[in-house]
């Protein structure tokens, strides 16, 4: 009997599929797509007659162990069966879709003896987890997972990739490259060619899915094709870990104090909810330096600790300052908790040795650590707001020698800590009443202060001893009530008239009895009430190509004088800003503790002007005005902090604002304050902020007259300004000044240039502090930042005191 050659019975069984089938001679065709049982089903007459193997259908080719719920999808120009050799071969745009995994190439042949798939020709193949695998030639096992690939390119949804000249995979996670290349590409938007400015190439690298880790042997670095650095071997964890154990890229330090240094971090991932780091910094003049930070996450909330310290070898380097001592340390620790979707609480501490320990070891990275520690407890609605905190407050400034020192008290600049205050608590509440009372809005301001303060802060002025705070216990509670309503008559004028009414219960038990100003009582209470009307009538202009309103404001407000003026402790009330921004505020003080008393009138003219073309200006002038009773900006306080407000005359200063807008990158505002007698400049600031091109920029200039009455006794006058200039597509360069302008000295400034792009970033700052009073003329800082993506960052810095 006369056997047929492979190709015969090839062609014969394509001409008996293409007369039995529609399926089949719609695969000849170039339009199959099919689920390869379906195939087995129409091709069965002819496979039954073929000589017996181990296994009976075209599905069976492919292994036992394709699971009938997910069957395979094969698509193809052409498809021949060798009964001869047992092969299946699809031929021409093939593509095979299998347990998510994606197979194209343009020959793909099954192998039913050695239950093998080879794919030739443009392979690529797409699993599940997002790898892309493009290879010339690729060898695959029946269920996909395990095989042989050469001239292969790897891509990764994290955007790496690897190139070797083959590779091969084993038990479904182990893929070990052959001179292989790992480096990173360029997302889609940027240019597809350009090439990664860094990559490894090693004899072997080995990536281990089950245990997420990619292993280098005989490996370096190499940089604009160029090797750098050796590696007889290292590993790292695969792109899709964010936390695995092992040792972090360190960092290198030098400083006029400490010496050279070098920061070894090694990382512990615990758990899925906690982790540990710890961190070693030998510096050759300190010491060993060594942190501790561990992280927690619960089930409503986080929580860390950072601790840090070191004992100084050589102490003196900080003889001018708080920090020549031994030990010296830092603990901080924050966290926050949800109690429900409204209430959360939760803490934000740190204390340190010194006062100076942050900034000379500011190259380590102490978590939280700050002057500010703080408790916390919040809760809020649609309607309605609740903060209750606690504060303490641990200063970095050293004390210092000055003038105007009050006699009886402690000078100036010393003790400097004693005088900060312990807040134990101060809360915070805001409700809005849904439904309108009297036809207007009611809403609740309340808070509660209390404080603790071990030294009076004070200073002499003039001969006049003043008081910025108070030994001993203050405690205040205050309640708020506001009312207000908007009626519109036919002109389009707006009428806004509004109430108020304010109680204070001040608690001065414990206060220091040498501050004669003080009321003796223990208990005083306090209470302003106010009616008031606001008025606007918006005027608007059309023209061609844009719009114009002229808007005159006026508010007066009606109450009567502040009382116990000078007899209270001030201490969120001190600072006073009359500028454009305050003209219309009912109650111009900060704070809680002065309440704004008298009959007053507040006139403004607001004005805008809108382009079609986005273009828009905006200005306002306008005044104050003291028309009855006592002006609370006149008299004076423990402190006397208003006399220069520019309020304490019956008509204030003018206030003035002027902004320009072209919504096309460039903003310019300037606000001032002018003499109600000469319209002399008391207060005033421009700045300007843009964009052009590669050019984003912000200069800023500051003026404030001098305030003799707080201890201010000349001008203050300065420049701030920073800049950064995009060269090319991935290099910028920026920096920043503070120049004072009064006394021709520069404050501070910084340069530096930056290098970014999808795999590599470098940035270098060089920057000058002249503004610490802590003996030092200037702190130089140099830091040197480098980072490649997927490998790690690590950082220089140099600290030098002159």
């Amino acid at each position: 009997m006369a056997v047929a050659s492979p190709s015969q019975t090839a062609r014969s069984t394509r001409a008996t599929a293409a007369g039995r089938s529609g399926l089949a001679a719609r695969m000849l065709r170039g339009t199959a797509l099919a689920g390869l049982s379906a195939l087995a089903l129409a091709m069965s007459a002819d496979l039954i007659a073929a000589p017996a193997r181990a296994q009976d259908s075209v599905l069976d080719a492919l292994g036992t162990q394709v699971d009938p719920a997910e069957p395979l999808l094969l698509e193809a120009t052409e498809l021949r069966y060798d009964f001869d050799r047992d092969r299946i071969s699809a031929i021409g745009n093939v593509q095979i879709y299998y347990g998510g995994n994606t197979v194209e190439a343009e020959r793909v042949v099954f192998d039913r003896r050695r239950n093998r798939l080879r794919a030739e020709g443009n392979v690529r193949l797409t699993e599940p987890n997002g790898n892309v695998l493009r290879a010339e030639t690729m060898e695959l096992s029946e269920d996909l997972r395990d095989g042989f690939a050469t001239a292969l390119q790897l891509d990764t949804p994290q955007r790496t990739r690897f190139i070797a000249d083959g590779a091969r995979r084993e038990d479904g996670n182990r893929t070990t490259f052959d001179n292989g290349i790992y480096t990173v590409y360029t997302k889609p938007t940027n240019p597809p060619g350009k090439p990664p400015l860094w990559r490894v190439r090693a004899a072997t690298i080995v990536h281990n899915e089950t245990e997420r880790t990619i292993e280098f042997q005989n490996a370096s670095l190499e940089f604009f094709g160029r090797s750098l650095v050796y590696l007889p071997y290292f590993s790292m964890a695969d792109p899709t870990v964010k936390r695995k154990t092992g040792l972090l890229t360190p960092s290198a330090v030098v400083g006029d104090r400490v010496g050279v240094g070098v920061t070894v971090p090694y990382y512990f991932a615990l758990d899925p909810t906690y982790d540990l780091l710890l961190s070693a910094t030998p510096l050759s003049k300190q010491g060993l330096l060594t942190q501790a930070e561990w992280r927690q996450k619960l089930i409503d909330g986080s929580y860390s600790i950072n601790v840090g310290g070191l004992i100084q070898a050589r102490p003196g380097e900080y003889a001018t300052s708080s920090g020549n001592r031994r030990f010296r340390g830092v603990v901080a620790t924050e966290g926050e908790f949800n109690i429900n979707q409204r209430w959360k609480w939760g803490w934000d501490v740190s204390y340190r040795s010194d006062r100076a320990f942050l900034n000379d070891y500011k190259f380590a990275d102490f978590g939280n650590a700050s002057d500010i520690s703080q408790i916390y407890l919040t809760g809020q609605s649609e309607r309605n707001r609740f903060d209750l905190r606690s504060y303490a407050f641990r200063i970095s400034q050293e004390d210092y020698t000055a003038a105007n020192n009050a006699p009886g008290y402690a000078p100036v600049g010393s003790q400097l800590q004693d005088k900060q205050p312990f807040v134990h608590p101060v809360l915070d509440y805001n409700y809005i009443f849904e439904d309108p009372i009297a036809g207007g809005e009611l809403s609740l301001t309340g808070n509660l202060t209390s404080l603790t303060r071990d030294r009076t802060d004070a200073i002499q002025i003039g001969g006049t001893t003043r008081f910025r705070g108070v030994e001993g216990t203050f405690t205040r509670t205050s309640l708020q009530a506001d009312w207000r309503t908007t009626v519109i008559d036919p002109l389009g004028q707006v009428f806004t008239p509004f109430a108020y009414v304010k109680g204070d219960l001040f608690f001065l038990a414990s206060q220091d009895k040498t501050v004669g100003a003080l009321t003796d009582e223990s208990v005083v209470g306090r209470i302003m009430p106010a009616v008031g009307i606001d008025y606007r009538f918006p005027i608007l202009a059309t023209f061609d190509g844009g719009n114009q309103v002229f808007e005159p404001v006026a508010q007066l407000i009606v109450r009567p004088n502040e009382g116990r003026i000078g007899e209270l402790p001030n201490e969120d009330a001190q600072s006073i800003v009359f500028d454009s921004t305050t003209l219309f505020e009912y109650d111009k003080f900060s704070g809680f503790d002065r309440s704004e008393g008298g009959t007053r009138a507040n006139i403004g003219l607001k004005y805008s002007l809108q382009f079609d073309n986005h273009f828009s200006v905006s200005a306002l002038f306008g005044r104050s005005f003291q028309l009855a009773g006592t002006n609370s900006f006149r008299t004076a306080d423990i402190l006397d902090a208003t006399r220069s407000s520019g309020l304490a005359t019956d008509q204030s200063d003018y206030v003035s604002s002027l902004y320009f807008d072209s919504r096309q990158g460039f903003r310019i505002g300037a606000q001032a304050r002018f003499d109600n007698d000469n319209f002399a400049v008391r207060r005033g600031q421009i700045e300007a902020s843009g964009i052009y091109g590669p050019v984003t920029g912000n200069l800023a200039y500051a003026y404030l007259s001098a305030q003799p009455n707080i201890g201010i006794p000349t001008d203050r006058e300065e420049v701030i300004g920073s800049a950064s200039l995009r060269l090319q597509e991935n290099w910028r360069v920026f920096g920043s000044v503070r120049y004072d302008l009064q006394s021709n000295n520069m404050v501070r400034d910084s340069v530096g240039f930056g290098y970014d792009d999808e795999g590599f970033s470098v940035s270098f700052a060089y920057s000058e502090d002249r503004s610490r009073n802590n003996g030092q003329t200037t702190d130089r800082l140099f830091f040197l930042r480098f980072g490649l993506r997927t490998l790690g960052d690590t950082q220089f810095s140099t600290n030098g005191n002159n």
